[in-house]
C-alpha cells in the first residue's frame, strides 16, 4: 500500500514549520549513546518528538526522542536525538521521518550516525568508521515502497550515497582532529535480535565490516531526495562469535560514552566545513 507522505504528516511539517527558527545547513541523526552531541551547541529550539501531531515515540534506551534546532559557528543545525527502528513495530515511512522532515524545512545535507558491531577483525569497540557502501538486501522489499512516497520519480534512479563530498570533509576532518577513522561497509539487519554467529561470518564473506539495525533505509531515501547523505558508525561491540563476550545494549551505550568525545570533535570539525 502505497502512503503519501504530504498528506500523512500534513498537521506535522505546518506545526514545525510554525516553529522552526530558520532553514537548517545540516541535519544529524544520532545513534545509540551518540545523543548528548546536542547538549555541546547552541541550542535555538527544542522539541519532544511526541508533541509533534503523528511523530511515533521511540522506545529504545539511549533514543530520546528529541528535536533541536542548533548553531554551531555560524551552522544551523537539525538533530534528532533518537531514531525510530523497523523492529519497533513501525512501518518504513515512519523509520524515514526524521528525514522527510529535515528535507522539508529546507535541509539538504544529512550525517547519519549509529551504534555498530565491528565485523572486519581490525576493528575494535570504540573505533569510529566512515561508511564507505552498505548492504540493504534485508530491506529492498520495504525500500521499493519508498520509491514514489515523496515527489514523482521513475523506478530507477542513482543512489548516491556516501556522498564523496562530505565523506571527504568528514577524512579532512579526522585528520586536522587526529582521529582514527576507519572505513569500511556497513551491513543492514533487520532487528530487533542481534546477529548470530553465522551470520557476522557470512556479513564478513560478503564484504561487511560493521553491522547494525539502521541507517541504510535513511540514507538510501535521502539520497531519492537529492540530498547529500553519509554515515558514521561508532563501533560499540565485536558481531557475535568474534568475541567470547555476551552482546547487550549496555555494551553499546557503555562503549559510546566513551568515545563521544572524539566523535563530538570529529563531527564540529566537519560541520564546519560543509
Amino acid at each position: 500500500m502505497k502512503i503519501d507522505l504530504y498528506f500523512k504528516y500534513f498537521d506535522l511539517l505546518k506545526h514545525i514549520k510554525e516553529i522552526a527558527p530558520f532553514t537548517p545547513d545540516i541535519s544529524l541523526i544520532l545513534g545509540s549513546g551518540l545523543g548528548d552531541f546536542a547538549d555541546s551547541l547552541k541550542i535555538h529550539k527544542s522539541v519532544l518528538t511526541t508533541s509533534l501531531p503523528g511523530y511515533p515515540p521511540s522506545t529504545v534506551e539511549g533514543h530520546s526522542g528529541k528535536m533541536h534546532f542548533c548553531e554551531y559557528k555560524g551552522k544551523k543545525l537539525l538533530l534528532f536525538q533518537g531514531r525510530i527502528h523497523l523492529y519497533e513495530g513501525y512501518e518504513i515511512y515512519e523509520t524515514v521521518l526524521p528525514v522527510f522532515i529535515s528535507y522539508k524545512t529546507g535541509c539538504r545535507n544529512m550525517i547519519i550516525t549509529n551504534a555498530a558491531g565491528g565485523v572486519n577483525p581490525d576493528f575494535h569497540p570504540g573505533d569510529l568508521m566512515l561508511a564507505v557502501s552498505f548492504n540493504g538486501i534485508s530491506i529492498k522489499k520495504e525500500l521499493t515502497r519508498l520509491i514514489g512516497l515523496a515527489k514523482p520519480d521513475s523506478k530507477t534512479f542513482m543512489i548516491d550515497f556516501p556522498s564523496g563530498e562530505i565523506n571527504d570533509k568528514i577524512r579532512s576532518a579526522a585528520e586536522l582532529e587526529n582521529i582514527t577513522l576507519r572505513e569500511g561497509v556497513y551491513w543492514y539487519n533487520k532487528g530487533p535480535s542481534y546477529e548470530t554467529p553465522a551470520e557476522v561470518r557470512m556479513a564478513a564473506k560478503m564484504g561487511a565490516d560493521a553491522v547494525g539495525m539502521s541507517t541504510v533505509h535513511e540514507a538510501v531515501f535521502a539520497a531519492y531526495l537529492e540530498m547529500k547523505v553519509a554515515s558514521i558508525s561508532c563501533i560499540t561491540n565485536y558481531g557475535a562469535g568474534i568475541s567470547a563476550q555476551k552482546l547487550s545494549h549496555d555494551e553499546v551505550t557503555e562503549t559510546a560514552n566513551k568515545v563521544k568525545g572524539d566523535f563530538e570533535r570529529l563531527i564540529k570539525e566537519t560541520v564546519e566545513m560543509v
